[in-house]
């Protein structure tokens, strides 16, 4: 093995994009849902074409399985997208629910960066009902916004359609479709070439996406957080584990005509046993979370994060969660400039306290340019261009940096994952556990099965197992995460279980065909006020009636395909008087260092900052503040003239550090004519 040289004096930057789908097949081979395609002519392509513009940026890329495999799909999309299927047709054909759920879909765009740039499509967003020549218009304009940079350069039948912009037939559908799904033929053997040309390193993950710590050994889940319940008469599944590595390196075999040397396991999820695996099997390098890391040393302290590490033979490279989210979360909210400007510094600051340290920011590749201006465009130009300049800083691929002859061994490896080291995002929730409990119990019925069954349909059987072990179900299970499509993603997962019972000729059991679901229902994130109301402002929690009717906004809730260490606010709580605007915020207040602290709000509308001072705790002449059991302000509406609808967001920072930025859904909007009643329920 080649070995690869730091230089000295120099940071090592590795980013990492991790591009994953779940498989939305069904037991027809059918996708149910078209986010593979549309990702495809969103991402896929366009992040490492992004890198391409620059001579000496380098990147690791992790496409998994699943993704994979649904991308070849493409070469008949009639056949295997539902989406698509309904999409081609003249909406005259289509029935009232297929026409609805179409609608639904073609208006899941992100408004403010997807929807808003197109006229025609924000005309045709705002209304409930459509003839069939709108719907067409609407149809294509949907696939339009959720097209990339490239191709809205490169490709003529996508520059001519966004010009137009409106007035379209059936014939143009055909025309786009046929030139989308040729352009997704290109994407993995692009990816191919870059990483034959040095550009690049491509890793891969087990094939549907598992926690294998769960899947080998349930206790880890108690072991990462002993307060987890856990699900009822767990079992073993640790042969699967082993078939989803095998299958996961003979397809990246297939298309990259060699086997991966390195992983990223489905969500950062580790423990001692799935490492012994991956080192059976000749993988050479994963990475995880830096939460494993201090967890694994019993310490956080942040030198320890800038180095490579060894254990069992694998090296593990584990990424700085702050530089990460502030890609992933943060900067969207910032121009380019500004954004690139603060992680150069950012970056500087590590390199001016460690000793050549390696920086590894481990981000989604896929989900979080839809929130930016552009897709994201205008902030790689930007901070490409300028790490390219840095002469103190050079990008290395994954597979570079685990040929390092610096290591630091690791004595021992905490079980956890990406989000705070645990797995409660997959177990402990009593939807969670439920799912788990049905797959068992599939399983037990399966091993205690007497009849016989052809190789043909034991395979079926065996991948249907697989599917049903995606992250991705338990993912949406619970009250963490929301989303437009729980449903779909239950219907799914169960079917995975009752297909197996129908391969085996048992009539499947009464509870699979009963939702997750609707164990529980997830109270929203955001609740709009319902009266006026004048707290006093002094950081503590007083009557009960002093902040009654007002609105909230859950953090926690409002991370959904991605996640993120939210900061130390959990919940905020705003509403306002004839005087002015009250906003409260709770969470773990009494473990943020005061010195430096300050709150910053942004009226976006003009881009004005109100800024509080939460070490002396002050504030601007007829503005409060204060910080107590929690932080309380009140915003004179002297600042807002005559405006009575308008949108803030608030940036707790120390010194220039951005610990949290609020609320995650974009901004709060405060509308001073509020119609109070439309916001009761009973």
């Amino acid at each position: 093995m080649d070995t690869f040289i730091m230089e000295p004096n120099t940071l090592q930057l590795s980013f990492f994009w991790h591009m994953h789908q779940p498989d939305y097949r069904g037991s027809d081979g059918v996708m149910s849902m078209p986010w593979v395609f549309l990702h495809a002519i969103k991402d896929y392509y366009e992040m490492p074409w992004l890198l391409t513009k620059f001579a000496t940026i380098k990147a690791t890329f992790n496409l998994t399985a699943t993704l994979m495999e649904q991308l070849e799909l493409y070469r008949d999309p009639l056949k295997y997208d539902y989406f698509l299927s309904l999409w081609e047709q003249h909406p005259s054909s289509l029935d009232f629910q297929s026409r609805q759920w179409l609608i639904k879909l073609c208006k899941s765009s992100q408004f403010e960066t997807m929807v808003r740039p197109i006229p025609h499509y924000e005309y045709l967003y705002g209304k409930n009902e459509y003839s069939d020549n709108e719907l067409i218009d609407l149809e294509i304009l949907f696939i339009l916004s959720w097209c990339g940079n490239y191709l809205r350069s490169e490709n003529a039948v996508v520059k001519r359609m966004l010009q137009q912009g409106s007035g379209f037939n059936q014939n143009d559908k055909h025309r786009l479709l046929d030139s989308l799904c040729a352009f997704i033929e290109t994407i993995i053997p692009f990816y191919a070439s870059l990483q034959q040309e040095g550009r690049i390193s491509v890793s891969t993950t087990p094939y549907y996406h598992p926690i294998l710590p769960l899947l080998i050994d349930m206790e880890n889940a108690t072991i990462a957080n002993p307060h987890t319940t856990l699900p009822k008469r767990p079992l073993s599944l640790h042969a699967d584990a082993q078939k989803h590595i095998e299958r996961s390196m003979k397809l990246y075999e297939k298309h990259f005509k060699k086997k991966p040397s390195g992983f990223w396991p489905a969500e950062g999820a580790v423990d001692t046993k799935t490492l012994s695996l991956y080192r059976e099997n000749g993988i050479k390098w994963i990475a995880t979370d830096e939460a494993i890391l201090f967890h694994s040393l019993g310490n956080d302290e942040r030198k320890n994060l800038y180095m490579t590490y060894r254990f069992n033979e694998v090296t593990i490279a584990f990424r700085d969660h702050a530089l990460s989210d502030l890609i992933g979360f943060t900067y969207r909210f910032k121009s380019a400039d500004d954004a690139a400007d603060h992680f150069l510094h950012t970056l500087k600051s590590i390199e001016n306290e460690q000793t050549d340290p390696s920086v590894f920011v481990i981000v989604d590749g896929e989900n979080a340019w839809e929130f930016y201006e552009n897709n994201g465009f205008n902030f790689f130009m930007a901070l490409y261009k300028r790490l390219e300049g840095a002469s103190w800083c050079k990008t290395a691929t994954m597979d570079e940096m685990a040929k390092g002859i610096k290591h630091t061994n690791l004595e021992s490896l905490q079980p956890g994952s990406w989000i705070h080291g645990t797995f409660d995002t997959w177990s402990g929730h009593p939807q969670k556990n439920r799912a788990w409990e049905l797959i068992y119990q599939t399983r037990r019925d399966a091993d205690n099965f007497r009849g016989t069954v052809s190789d043909e349909t034991a395979r079926k059987i065996e991948e249907h197992f697989l599917a049903s072990e995606c992250s991705d179900w338990f993912w949406w299970y619970g009250d963490d995460h929301v989303t437009d499509f729980a449903v779909e993603f239950d219907t799914l997962f169960r079917n995975h279980l009752i297909s197996i019972y129908e391969l085996l000729g048992i009539a499947p059991p009464a509870n699979l065909f009963q939702p997750i679901l609707s164990m529980s229902s997830a109270a929203p994130f955001w609740v709009k006020p319902k009266s006026p109301l004048t707290p006093v402002i002094d950081g503590k929690y007083s009557s009960f009636f002093e902040w009654l009717g007002c609105g909230s906004m859950d953090e926690r809730k409002l991370y959904s395909t991605m996640d993120r260490v939210r900061g130390p606010i959990d919940t905020l709580y705003y509403g306002h008087d004839k005087k002015a605007i009250y906003v409260a915020f709770e969470g773990n207040l009494s473990a943020i260092n005061r010195r430096g602290l300050k709150l910053l709000v942004i009226l976006e509308e003009s881009g004005e900052h109100f800024e509080f001072d939460l070490e002396t705790v002050s504030a601007a002449e007829n503005d409060i503040v204060a910080m107590d059991e929690r932080l309380e302000i009140a915003i004179a509406r002297s600042h807002f003239g005559m405006m009575r609808l308008f949108h803030l967001r608030f940036e707790l920072i120390s010194d220039t550090k951005i610990l949290q930025t609020m609320p995650g859904n974009g901004a709060l909007c405060i509308d001073l004519n509020e119609h109070y009643a439309a916001n009761w329920f009973v």
